[in-house]
C-alpha cells in the first residue's frame, strides 16, 4: 500500500511553537539538528548523567547484534549507536549511519563512524534485503510517516533480520510525567543554553520533550511494526520510560 492510499500516521501532531504544518516539520527540525549537532553529544551525556552511551550498547546487546552482522542506524544522529555496533561487529561486519541532518553526520564521522550516509527513513537508499539488524536510536519521533518508514525498514533488511528501535516514552504515572517533563524541558534546555552559549540547543531540548510528550502511546507503534508484516514485534519497557522495540522480518 502506498502513502497515498491510507492517511499518514505520523508518530505526533503537528506542533505550533516550532512549525506551521505538517509540510514545514521536516525542514524545521533539519535547522535545529544541524545548528546545535555540535553540542549534541554534551547535552544528551549530561541529561544521562552520563549512563546514555553504555545503556546504547546493551540494547544492541541484549538485541542480539554479533560479529559479522551488517548493521543499518537510521536516524543515527552523532553515530553513538553506529560507533558501539561497529565494535560489536568488527572488521568481518558492516556499519552505515543514515541520517538527514549534515551537521549530526559530520559529528558521527568525528566520532569514528566509518560509513556515514545522508538520507531519510522513509527513503532509503539501499537494495532490499542488505542488512541484518536496522537500528534507529531515539529518533522515532522524527520520522513523518511510522507506517511508510517501517515498511522501508522491512525492506532492507534480510529475511531474518531483526529491527531494533530505541525510543523515550511519557511514564504512565502523572507525577512522574510531571517531574520528567520539568527536567528534560527546564531543566536541561537551560543547561545547554547556559553552558553551551546555544539557543538553538535549547531550542532543540525542548522540542525533545515535545515530541515524547505528544507521541502515539507504544501499543500504536507495535502495532504499526506488526502491520507491515513484522513477526514478534513488541516493546522492552527498561525504567518505565526506555523503550526498545523491535520486530523480524519472516523467512
Amino acid at each position: 500500500m502506498s502513502s497515498s492510499e491510507h492517511p499518514p500516521l505520523a508518530p505526533h501532531p503537528v506542533l505550533p511553537e516550532y512549525y506551521g504544518k505538517k509540510e514545514e516539520r521536516r525542514s524545521r527540525v533539519d535547522q535545529m539538528f544541524d545548528s546545535s549537532a555540535e553540542h549534541y553529544d554534551w547535552i544528551t551525556d549530561v541529561m544521562s548523567f552520563g549512563s546514555g552511551r553504555m545503556y546504547r550498547r546493551q540494547a544492541l546487546e541484549r538485541a542480539g547484534v554479533k560479529a559479522g552482522d551488517w548493521v543499518l542506524d537510521v536516524g543515527a544522529g552523532t553515530g553513538v549507536v553506529s560507533w558501539h555496533a561497529q565494535h560489536i561487529v568488527g572488521d568481518d561486519g558492516l556499519v552505515v549511519a543514515l541520517d538527514p541532518s549534515k551537521g549530526m553526520l559530520s559529528q558521527a564521522v568525528k566520532l569514528g563512524v566509518k560509513r556515514a550516509s545522508q538520507g531519510l527513513g522513509e527513503a532509503l537508499p539501499f537494495p532490499d534485503g542488505t542488512f541484518d539488524y536496522l537500528t534507529m536510536g531515539f529518533a522515532l519521533r522524527h520520522v513523518a510517516d511510522l507506517k511508510e518508514a517501517f515498511k522501508e525498514y522491512q525492506r532492507v533488511l534480510k529475511p531474518g533480520g531483526k529491527i531494533l528501535l530505541l525510543e523515550i516514552t511519557k511514564p504512565q504515572g502523572a507525577l512522574a510525567t510531571l517531574f520528567l517533563k520539568f527536567y528534560l524541558k527546564t531543566i536541561v534546555p537551560n543547561l545547554a543554553r547556559i553552558f553551551r552559549r546555544s539557543a538553538d540547543s535549547k531550542v532543540l531540548m525542548r522540542y525533545y520533550w515535545d515530541t515524547i510528550e505528544q507521541c502515539v502511546p507504544p501499543a500504536t507503534i507495535v502495532d504499526t511494526l506488526q502491520s507491515v508484516g513484522l513477526e514478534n514485534a513488541k516493546r522492552n519497557a527498561v525504567l518505565g520510560i526506555f523503550s526498545e522495540y523491535t520486530g523480524v522480518k519472516p523467512k
